[in-house]
């Protein structure tokens, strides 16, 4: 990792001013969803059916209760005034306002975006930001799209915007937004469009300035007001943010209207008010010149710039939004250029601190767009589920069959936060497991927020009263892996070792609250008292032969995943408890909870005393699911697939002599030892130092280990040349049958999109590699060679000949997830498939997009494509995984 400080940058010196709460630098960024229609909030349904309440046919006409969207767009960080940019093509029927996507329903695979945009860069207090659109210059094929991908099923491949034809022969526009901070309330806009086709052709750009409605639902009847200040400023006031002023360098107009429903439009009566949301929709494109408000006043106002474009040639939009306290020279334009371009300079120092220097220029532009996709996706996200289940004062009530529906049971929410989202268009709801994951990519760039994101969901007004945390909107009570007690070590070493300074403070506090969520997880879901646990989906959706939250009446299901995430969750507990307790010895009693509550979990999953108990299955060589049947009989369900490598998650090495500092907990330890050999068997590498003097924390034994990475390594089951699939190969010619209560359930191997309906279709965990736990796998090899050195070596593919000790494993597994991002010796990056216009043309190859998770065996990006959350974890694994000894996020112990 670089030794490089971020706080010795321009940039670190704002995060140090956010951090400490002065200035300001941290109220204005991206944080407008890429879309709020079809989300549960705006859903008031009596059956939840989110998708078709708020379609995206009334997202331009339709105020939004709870959150704004827009294309690149920003706005305040409580979201009360937003910008964002609308264009017109002079074909389409509506302005292109936001990202167009396919709902559930309309999918072969589940919603998806169908559109084409990148996050280029970001500085964490985004004082800098670059966003790149591409726009058709034909009609945007909005019923194509729809009709084509309804005809499919599932079966066969989504139907994409380049498929349409519309890109042939470079018939579109770049749109390239950049936002830089003059201060930190004086944004600087730059918005060039070139015209990349060969013909001229018309454009039409309206950069929009808008308050979120908070006035027509009861509670606050106030209204900001938006009116125009000369011939080229919009003056914006509001009470709570104060004044601000847009100013448009040579606009055609400006235009104003009221961020109000066309109720007409949606709903087929009459509207309250004379201008609405879609006015500038109707003047623009059905040339309605009545539709704008003539007194030039309203709560939305947009900047007109129409021109014709010539082949190759380029439009400069140049705008500054300042809150009226900041004095600005009689030309507000005339420095505009020189301080963008102090920026974007100050942006390169930041990231050459983040990056190692020994990295190539290829893999720093996919780790800086990484961080880049990273930090545009922070989101205003609001949600006050009481307010949300019993509805407005101000609108009629919703059916009462709600207060018995989703999320009636976590009336104490209430969300109004900048949230770390996993996709703002696919996934715009903070997602509680995939957020730990975003975590440790955070904290490389911004500490702080990843501290605080982690913070936040612990906080009494997310976490339930019993200790569960909220897992997403669709669905709070859904039950996630507990990732945040690995998740908050790896951003205390992170943050260590970026700032030099320890934030005991922080892991304290992460602490208390765990001890809330861990007991939680002992009393709900250890259905038999036998420390196997249950959980359902835990995440990985389809990754069984059936849905593991509905088991056939009168089943259970003992899981070899859910196990050990409460075993890693214990682990770290454990780790945690001991690095509090060398500035307070009263954690060594929780130190020594968390010691023996990990061994009774080991030993019930991977007993050496009672093995026909234990979920290893000694003829295959592998941990299975148990399927416990209504007369209590268990049968391993034999399905070859990432949750049996969980057992490996959160190992992590000390040295042998590291419990001697503890007293207590070292006497607690060795009684433990001496009484308890029954269980102590089964974990003898956590008291047994292995050839590096070290000790491991980890459940699975030595031959076990070999036994797994074999089949882990073995290219005919999950070595893909990208890294580890989920589900193994060998189901492609083998599937798993199960027949139980007279219905057949069935898992093959899938490598890109789900060919099954179970959750929705829009992600698969039947093959395709997935970056969060092929991270966890690369950190478990790195512990693991830590305590068996380099004496224990593995055929690397098996089968090979080739052997390696597993540090070198793991660097090969990054090397194989990294190019999946790379381009290869062709020039082709393996996640843009076969697709040429993505591979060969200049304006698009270097162009990175984050995929959901990757085809198993080509590498193709599937899902949605723009969830850098967990897959920004590539930065990681470009800055590098540590070398043996070295104390981080990879070996807290």
């Amino acid at each position: 990792m670089t030794t490089a400080s971020i706080y010795d940058t321009a940039e670190g010196a704002r995060l140090k001013l956010s951090n400490a709460r002065v200035g300001r630098w941290n109220r204005w960024g991206p944080f407008v969803s890429d879309r709020a229609w079809g989300t549960v909030r705006e859903d008031y349904s009596a059956d939840g059916s989110a998708w078709d309440y708020f379609p995206h046919d009334h997202a331009h006409a339709r105020a939004y209760r709870w959150n704004e969207d827009g294309l690149a767009g920003i706005c305040d960080r409580h979201q009360y005034l937003c910008f964002a940019l609308s264009l017109w093509n002079g074909k389409d029927q509506i302005l292109k306002e936001r990202p167009f996507g396919l709902t559930g329903t309309e999918g072969n695979h589940g919603e998806d975006v169908k559109e084409y945009y990148h996050h280029i860069d970001s500085t964490p207090t985004h004082s800098y930001m670059r966003f790149n659109y591409k726009y058709p210059h034909a009609e945007f094929p909005y019923e194509k799209l729809r009709t084509e991908n309804k005809k499919r099923d599932r079966s066969q491949p989504e139907y994409e915007l380049a498929d349409t034809g519309v890109f042939e022969g470079n018939r579109y526009f770049d749109i390239d937004v950049e936002y830089a901070k003059a201060g930190a309330e004086d944004l600087l806009i730059r918005i060039a469009i070139t015209n990349r086709g060969p013909e001229t052709a018309p454009i039409h750009v309206l950069p929009t300035l808008w308050f979120r409605n908070s006035w027509s639902w009861g509670w606050d009847s106030r209204r900001p007001t938006l009116e125009k200040s000369g011939d080229t400023t919009v003056a914006a006031s509001h009470w709570e943010i104060g004044e601000y002023d847009l100013r448009c360098e040579k606009p055609d107009e400006l235009l104003f209207t009221d961020n109000e429903t066309n109720y007409e439009r949606v709903f087929g009566f009459q509207s309250k008010h004379q201008y609405v949301k879609d006015a500038f929709h109707e003047y623009l494109i059905r040339n309605n010149r009545q539709a704008v408000n003539p007194d030039a006043r309203g709560t939305k106002a947009a900047a007109r710039f129409s021109r014709d474009l010539p082949p190759g040639k380029q439009l400069i939009i140049r705008l500054r939004l300042t809150a009226r306290s900041v004095k600005l020279p009689p030309d507000a334009f005339a420095a505009f250029d020189q301080s963008l371009a102090e920026r974007k300079a100050e942006a390169d120092e930041f990231y050459r601190a983040v990056l190692p220097p020994s990295i190539d220029a290829d893999s720093r532009l996919i780790a800086r767009q990484a961080f880049a996709g990273m930090l545009w996706s922070k989101q205003y996200y609001h949600y006050v589920v009481q307010d949300w289940l019993m509805g407005d004062p101000g609108q009629p009530p919703p059916d009462p069959r709600r207060k018995e529906g989703r999320n009636h049971d976590w009336t104490h929410l209430f969300s109004r936060d900048v949230i770390s989202m996993p996709d703002k268009w696919e996934f715009p709801w903070f997602a509680s497991w995939d957020l730990g994951f975003h975590c440790i990519a955070l904290a490389h760039v911004d500490p702080q927020f990843a501290k605080e994101q982690l913070l936040l969901m612990l906080r009494e007004w997310y976490m339930h009263p019993s200790g569960q945390i909220p897992a997403y909107e669709w669905d709070f009570n859904g039950v996630n892996p507990p990732i945040f007690a690995l998740a908050a070590r790896g951003v205390f070493e992170i943050d260590r070792e970026r700032s030099g300074t320890p934030d005991y403070d922080f892991i304290e506090r992460v602490f208390q609250k765990l001890l809330l969520n861990f007991t939680w997880w002992v009393n709900r879901k250890d259905a038999q008292g036998n420390n196997i646990f249950h959980g359902g989906f835990l995440g990985m959706d389809n990754i069984s032969a059936f849905d593991r939250d509905r088991l056939p009446p009168g089943y259970m299901l003992g899981q070899a995943d859910g196990t050990s995430w409460m075993a890693a969750f214990a682990k770290s507990m454990l780790s945690t408890a001991l690095l509090l307790a060398e500035r307070n010895s009263a954690y060594e009693d929780l130190a020594s909870k968390f010691w023996e509550h990990y061994i009774y979990i080991a030993n019930a999953m991977n007993s050496v005393s009672a093995p026909q108990d234990s979920l290893w299955d000694a003829e295959d060589g592998f941990f299975y699911d148990h399927l416990i049947h209504p007369d209590g009989k268990r049968e391993p369900v034999r399905a070859r697939t990432m949750v049996g490598f969980v057992p490996l998650f959160g190992a992590s090495t000390v040295d042998a002599g590291t419990f001697n500092h503890f007293p207590g907990f070292h006497r607690r330890r060795q009684w433990f030892i001496d009484h308890r050999p029954d269980l102590i068997q089964s974990v003898q590498p956590m008291v047994t130092a292995g050839p590096t003097g070290k000790l491991i924390l980890g459940m699975v034994r030595e031959d076990q280990l070999r036994r797994m990475l074999a089949c882990m390594l073995d290219e005919n089951e999950f070595l893909s040349p990208f890294g580890i699939r989920a589900v193994s190969k060998y189901h492609e010619k083998h599937p798993l049958i199960l027949h139980l209560n007279g219905d057949t359930y069935r898992l093959d191997y899938e490598p890109g999109e789900s060919r099954t309906d179970l959750f929705g279709g829009n992600s698969n965990w039947r093959g395709p590699i997935w970056m969060p736990v092929n991270f966890l796998i690369l950190l478990a090899l790195k512990q693991f060679h830590e305590y068996y050195g380099d004496a224990f070596k593995i055929e690397c593919p098996t089968g090979s000949g080739n052997r390696m000790n597993l540090s070198e494993v793991a660097d090969e597994l990054s090397r194989r997830l990294c190019s999946i991002f790379r381009r290869d010796s062709e020039g082709k990056r393996a996640v843009f498939g076969d697709c040429d216009l993505f591979n060969k043309s200049p304006d698009w190859r270097d162009l990175v997009p984050f995929h959901e998770y990757f085809h198993g065996d080509t590498g193709r990006g599937c899902g949605a494509s723009h969830q850098t959350g967990w897959t920004g974890l590539i930065a990681q694994l470009l800055i590098g995984l540590p070398d043996s000894g070295h104390r981080s996020a990879m070996n807290p112990g």
